[in-house]
């Protein structure tokens, strides 16, 4: 069941999208080589609370990190730890934070000192694919012509979309309906409706579009062992189009 949210809602999901955005622009900072992954996770962690918000991944299905890192050919879910950042890497972060009941979440991939051209590529190409999907999210438009969009951009530039995770609606429970494919044909599934609140998040891989997870049931890597980048962003549907909650 798709719940739309009210403005009183909505606008309490504003101030947990920003809370979501400062901390992204907080960790920005740190992301040099030599920091470890566990690091940007108590400074995240710290940085939300002082916000009176949550984060919304701590204890979530038993994950024992306040953000999700994923370096290199980690994808989605990398457990924050002990590995360090080198010059070259390039790491996702995944940030959600709950506010008063409701969630925001967003996830930027981020350069560790100086990357390579094709890696900037697929970051660019990427951070692209999320806006192309977004300018499809449109009242009264079918919910798969964001997925179509997100595809057709990504793969006419020779990259690869991961199937086996999905974008999501999003409010007082961090994964709502609907499931939001970041591939498919356009024109269908439900309609977008003015109070849906969507977190979409294309996961893109530099090699084949296949994944797996590690043993520690959480870690998301590419089975080639290529680059991966992901970008996310919490909207929500206006009256005549979208607005980006995730924003500070």
């Amino acid at each position: 069941m798709i719940i739309c949210k009210t403005p009183r809602e909505i606008e309490i999901m504003r101030e947990a999208g920003r809370i979501v955005a400062l901390t992204h622009q907080e960790l920005k900072k740190y992301i040099v080589p030599g920091i470890t992954t566990k690091e940007l996770d108590k400074i995240a962690e710290a940085f939300i609370r002082k916000h009176d918000a949550i984060p919304s991944f701590k204890g979530y299905n038993g994950f024992t990190g306040s953000i999700c890192a994923s370096v290199n050919e980690e994808l989605v879910h990398g457990i924050p730890g002990n590995r360090v950042l080198n010059n070259g890497d390039i790491i996702s972060i995944d940030i959600g934070a709950e506010y008063n009941g409701y969630h925001g979440d967003s996830a930027w991939t981020y350069a560790v000192g100086s990357i390579d051209e094709e890696t900037q590529r697929l970051l660019d190409v990427t951070e692209e694919s999320l806006y192309k999907g977004l300018n499809e999210a449109k009242p009264g438009d079918r919910l798969s012509n964001i997925s179509h969009a997100i595809q057709t951009y990504v793969e006419a530039n020779g990259f690869s979309v991961v199937r086996e995770y999905v974008g999501h609606g999003i409010g007082q429970d961090l994964h709502e309906d609907p499931q939001i494919p970041h591939y498919g044909p356009p024109n269908k599934g439900p309609r977008l409706k003015p109070g849906m609140v969507l977190a979409v998040e294309p996961m893109v891989n530099a090699g084949s579009r296949y994944v797996k997870t590690l043993a520690d049931d959480w870690t998301v890597v590419t089975v080639d062992g290529s680059m991966c980048a992901h970008f996310e962003h919490t909207i929500a549907i206006t009256e005549t189009g979208f607005e980006i909650l995730t924003k500070a």
